[in-house]
């Protein structure tokens, strides 16, 4: 295996590591929410994030005000995705949110065609399939109407798919490190979560909870901090400088099968049959796209090569 092969190894490795560990912090979230509202865990957990990655902001000195203006805009492409999300959590059902959410995967293939002019491959458009067919049966409830919760989980899938792509355009177009864009982007959750709840909502800006007999809660943060966030992102604008953007959705959109698993192990929640075989569908459809889309990686760079 050539060293090109075994960074793009590497990378498929991350991603399908981010899908794990997001898919434990829904539960994890879950359970320091009952300690602190939604905006305050936001600010306390991208804050944390920030000052430990400050160092990594040195690259900015160097950069021209495009990268700047791109960087934080991905940033706040993220800021509204957790808004979306974390708001449409409370407003509609757990089925509802896990199918929508699930459609990133399906909406980065037309999102990547319309801003990086890259038409996905058929043996990508297979695992759109498998992956949607998958997130359906996981949701595993056919009766569905659009709630204002629903339309916010579903504005938090499109620009799930919009930030993917607008991130690889950055860290295509300039010289960034991952960790820097990394470190960018939790300040501007920070900030942002800060700011709504200090203008918008003051009720949401409480005194934080103690160590002493707030273990439980600030294990939580930690975790978010370290493994959901710190590695999590890292991991995911690494795999986003070395793949289509088309590629790392699918990588990661086995997160709701690794959810439902961590729901059932963790929280003990039921899981039908049928929602462990839409798991399997989406977990199938990430391994797909990684195992016959590595396969035909040389040959397309070999192309490219040739045509430039």
């Amino acid at each position: 295996m050539s060293r090109p092969e075994r960074l793009q190894f590497l990378s498929d490795l991350m991603l399908l590591a981010v899908a794990v560990v997001w898919g434990t912090s829904y539960g994890v979230a879950k359970s320091a929410l009952g300690y602190y509202p939604v905006l305050g865990l936001l600010a306390l957990r991208f804050g944390i994030t920030f000052v430990m990655l400050s160092p990594a902001l040195r690259p900015l000195r160097h950069a021209d005000a495009r990268t700047l203006r791109g960087v934080l805009g991905a940033g706040v492409l993220l800021f509204s995705i957790f808004l979306c999300e974390t708001f449409g959590l409370l407003l509609t059902r757990a089925a509802n949110a896990a199918f929508l959410i699930s459609l990133c995967v399906v909406l980065t293939p037309l999102v990547e065609w319309s801003l990086l002019k890259r038409r996905p491959s058929r043996i990508e458009w297979v695992a759109v399939g498998l992956s949607l067919l998958g997130a359906w049966l996981l949701a595993g409830d056919g009766a569905f109407t659009l709630s204002p919760g629903d339309a916010l989980i579903l504005a938090a899938a499109v620009l799930r798919a919009v930030t993917v792509c607008v991130t690889k355009r950055v860290m295509r177009d300039a010289a960034l490190p991952p960790l820097t864009v990394t470190a960018v982007q939790s300040g501007v959750v920070a900030f942002g979560s800060a700011a709504v709840a200090l203008v918008f909502a003051r009720d949401q800006w409480q005194h934080v909870p103690s160590f002493a007999g707030h273990l439980t809660f600030w294990g939580c943060v930690f975790y978010l901090v370290l493994a959901c966030t710190l590695f999590a992102f890292f991991a995911q604008n690494y795999g986003i400088k070395r793949s289509s953007p088309t590629r790392v959705a699918l990588l990661m959109g086995s997160e709701p099968a690794f959810g439902a698993l961590f729901a059932c192990l963790w929280l003990g929640e039921s899981i039908s049959p049928m929602a462990w075989v839409g798991g399997g569908l989406i977990v199938a459809a990430s391994l797909l796209a990684t195992v016959r889309w590595r396969k035909a990686l040389p040959v397309k760079v070999s192309t490219g090569s040739q045509q430039a």
